[in-house]
């Protein structure tokens, strides 16, 4: 079988193409150019997935894909990384949520417009590999193409895949997905790939998150549940929900961001008590473990990508969206980022968290 990994430069995905090749498969290592501002118009930190040191790591997927023996090509996804992911990512700063960038880029880039521009541009592959601690199968009581949590629970990541179509389902492999980090690690090194212990990769950008919003900071208030001024902030953009450091407000207790007001330009701030809330809802809705959510069901549900699972029922409250309650109150909920719904290790489906009950 001929199949295209996507090579990211990191250990991973690295060993997932030399999994592939040692199993016999003809292997093709891509990758994806994203980048599109000059090497020093940032101050970067280096180590992510967007930033100006992409030319240097591609140079380096190249020296990988020469030491693994396969071909290697870089494919310019720039225009769509720009429309798809940047123009969300600014959009839904500035009114007052907080975006996961990785997952959009996951869906429509990395397993979107990545593999079908390889093969505009002339490759040919039956099937399109990554480094991704998760795990696929076509189940028949489900009669559908199921992802399921990587093996080593501290390492899945199926959070950041979980908008992926059955037809991605259908034609994605993980490699690693069965295997343990220290287990890749070593596998790479027996292989001699210099990128055996190489640092992973932390976030999806390695210069400050106002570079990309592109947003002059709009200094506003700062207020309590009840509305009384007790600070002042300087962009909403600066802060996400359930936020401490940079408020600067002295108080009895800590306080944290609560709610961000676009429309009025305030943060609404308060104890750690009460950023607890049960109740949210959630909308543009992907599903794959189910075709969609007909009734009520009890799940486990993910509310960010560090957060353990929880307990929770949801139920359908509209067309794409679904109303979730969790057993117990948990901390900053946060408009924007993703919940995900599992059923023990495999992937129901999920969206983007929209309203959160007071």
């Amino acid at each position: 079988m001929k199949i295209a990994v996507g090579m990211s430069g990191g250990v991973d995905s690295s060993v997932a193409a030399l999994l592939l090749k040692q199993q016999g498969h003809e292997v093709i290592g891509v990758t994806m150019k994203i980048w599109r501002g000059s090497s020093e118009s940032i101050a970067h930190k280096g180590n992510a997935c967007y930033g100006p040191e992409e030319a240097e790591e591609i140079e380096q997927i190249k020296g990988l894909c020469e030491k693994l023996a396969i071909p290697f090509h870089s494919i310019d996804c720039s225009e769509y990384y720009e429309k798809i992911v940047l123009e969300n990512f600014r959009h839904e700063y500035r009114c007052g949520r907080t975006p996961n960038p990785c997952i959009r880029c996951n869906q429509e880039i990395k397993f979107g417009v990545l593999p079908r521009l390889a093969r505009e541009s002339g490759l040919l592959f039956d099937r399109f590999a990554t480094g991704h601690y998760a795990r696929t199968a076509f189940d028949p009581s489900r009669r559908r193409y199921i992802l399921r949590k990587g093996v080593e629970s501290g390492k899945d990541q199926s959070y950041f895949l979980y908008r992926l179509s059955q037809e991605q389902l259908a034609s994605v492999l993980f490699p690693v997905g069965d295997l343990r980090k220290d287990d890749v690690r070593r596998k790479a090194k027996e292989a001699g790939l210099p990128v055996h212990d190489k640092e992973e990769s932390q976030d999806f950008y390695s210069g400050h998150y106002g570079d990309i919003i592109g947003q002059e900071n709009r200094p506003g208030d700062i207020v309590d549940r009840s509305g009384k001024v007790i600070g002042k902030h300087c962009g909403i953009w600066n802060y996400t929900i359930g936020q401490r450091k940079g408020l600067r407000i002295a108080h009895a207790e800590p306080l944290y961001v609560l709610q961000i007001d676009a429309e009025k330009n305030r943060i609404i701030a308060g104890t750690g008590q009460e950023t607890m809330r049960s109740v949210f809802t959630v909308t543009s809705c992907a599903w794959s473990g189910i075709e969609k959510l007909t009734d009520r069901m009890t799940v486990r549900v993910k509310i960010r990508s560090a957060s353990p699972e929880a307990d929770a029922i949801i139920e359908p409250a509209g067309p794409e969206t679904v109303k979730v309650a969790f057993a117990t109150p948990h901390s900053a909920i946060t408009p924007g980022q993703s919940a995900v719904f599992y059923d023990n290790d495999i992937v129901l489906g999920g969206g983007i968290i929209d309203t959160v009950k007071k």
